[in-house]
């Protein structure tokens, strides 16, 4: 038996002529792990102590009691180094990223870095240091959060960072880079994105938004209230959130007709210097309610096929054109009710059909299909 456990780990040897002390590595998957077992002088493994390099702790804290029971029940030492060494198989091959854990530098550099950064800016990290969430403010007050994903190698690799931005987080990265360089990188990337938020916040809180629901600082769209079941969706350039934006006016024909006019005979009036809410203000002539002169409620109104408001997502954006009916429906619903009438025909992605209110002729086109 001793000549397998040699000839099986010819990197772990006895220390002592008693052989109750053997210190060195055993080899799994090309990988050397350092390990010392200590003997009692009788030599049995129930009351032998095992010391383990940190990789090796950190591979085998979720199988301790596993090795536990295999050193209560393996007859010798070359036994229980053979079931060790498949368990470690096993870890290896569960938790791929044990085999690049990092090393005890990696942890002290990077409790260093956060004490650098502020302990204040700290929000949340992993129990493996390896996700790390860093608060930043911008000028306005706003308050924004930095995702960091450490690699193994850190500084050596690139992090993986995400935030909630309109546009793509580009972070440049040199092996020599740390976590407060990062974070004053992403301060700046915020300040580029101030007057893009600062007339997004405007709209939000000069006028009712009906689409999205919650906004994110990530959302580019508004969707905001003109009047009941008319209004107006604008797409703004996070890069240049002044210029005149994609506009999108939704509602019957008759009411959304002489608004697109104004906007087409009016945008040489659009102004840089100035917001988007006074530009659409100046170019359709018109005042968008707002929270404080209209209740949300009155541009609230139920789809008249499923009776909601909201249906998953979506709000209702059809209307009927004609000016004595005016219902509005979810598209979804719309369609899916014309389409079940035999009455109604479709040409391309089009259905045509009567209104389930007035018999008026609408159309809809066909839903989108989700992915």
């Amino acid at each position: 038996m001793e000549s397998l456990l040699i000839r099986d780990n010819p990197l772990l040897l006895p220390l002592n002529k008693k052989k109750t002390v053997y210190d060195g590595f055993i080899t799994v998957q090309e990988r050397d792990f350092r390990i010392r077992i200590l003997l009692p002088p009788d030599l049995q493994l129930k009351r032998a102590r095992l010391h383990c390099c940190w990789q090796l702790k950190h591979l085998l804290r979720e199988y301790e009691h596993i090795v536990k029971q295999r050193l209560q029940q393996s007859v010798d030492l070359g036994g229980f180094i053979l079931e060790l060494k498949t368990v470690l198989e096993v870890a290896l091959n569960r938790c791929p990223e044990g085999r690049s854990v990092p090393p005890p530098r990696y942890y002290s550099q990077l409790i260093s870095e956060m004490e650098t950064v502020g302990w204040d800016k700290m929000l949340f990290i992993d129990m493996d240091f390896q996700t790390l969430k860093l608060r930043a403010e911008d000028s306005s007050g706003r308050q924004h959060t930095l995702t960091v994903k450490l690699k193994s190698k850190h500084p050596a690799e690139a992090p993986d960072c995400s935030a909630d931005l309109p546009v793509p987080l580009t972070i440049t990265w040199t092996p020599q880079s740390t976590l407060e360089q990062l974070h004053s990188q992403f301060l700046l990337v915020l300040e580029s994105l101030t007057d893009f938020w600062d007339v997004l916040d405007e709209i939000d809180r000069k006028t009712w938004v009906l689409e999205p629901e919650k906004p994110s600082r990530s959302d580019t769209m508004r969707r905001i209230a003109i009047g009941n079941n008319v209004s107006i969706k604008v797409e703004v350039d996070p890069r240049h959130p002044k210029m005149l934006p994609e506009c999108c006016l939704l509602g019957a024909d008759h009411v959304v007709t002489p608004l697109r006019n104004k906007l087409n005979a009016n945008m040489h009036m659009w102004n840089p210097d100035s917001s988007i809410l006074n530009n659409l203000r100046d170019v359709l002539e018109i005042e968008f309610p707002s929270p404080a002169t209209h209740e949300k409620s009155s541009f609230n109104v139920e789809c008249g096929i499923c009776y909601s408001y909201r249906l998953e997502d979506a709000i209702p954006d059809q209307v009927c054109n004609d000016p004595r009916c005016g219902q509005p429906f979810h598209q979804a619903c719309l369609y899916e009710w014309l389409r079940a009438l035999p009455s109604s025909r479709q040409s391309f992605n089009l259905v045509f059909g009567e209104c389930p209110y007035c018999s008026k002729p609408v159309t809809v086109k066909m839903a989108a299909q989700k992915t």
